[in-house]
């Protein structure tokens, strides 16, 4: 499993177990802070991919106005 994919399986855990009423407030704001936590880390991992795929899509975009780049068999 990724580290993706790992954090955010213990964030669905967090919130199943935030969802339970009988919680104690201690244990749910442990859960919390540590949700928080994750939420913020995921974020940055979505970015991080966002901000890759944006300088593939931009490698692609400048290939194709390169001289010699269109295809010519058409």
């Amino acid at each position: 499993m990724d580290p993706y994919e790992k954090k955010m399986s213990r964030l669905e855990e967090i919130v199943e177990r935030l969802e339970e009423r009988d919680i104690p407030l201690g244990e749910a704001l442990a859960l919390f802070e540590e949700g928080v936590g994750l939420v913020r880390e995921l974020d940055t991992i979505l970015h991080g991919a966002e901000g890759k795929i944006r300088e593939l899509m931009d490698d692609l975009r400048l290939r194709d106005l390169e001289p010699g780049s269109a295809d010519e068999s058409r």
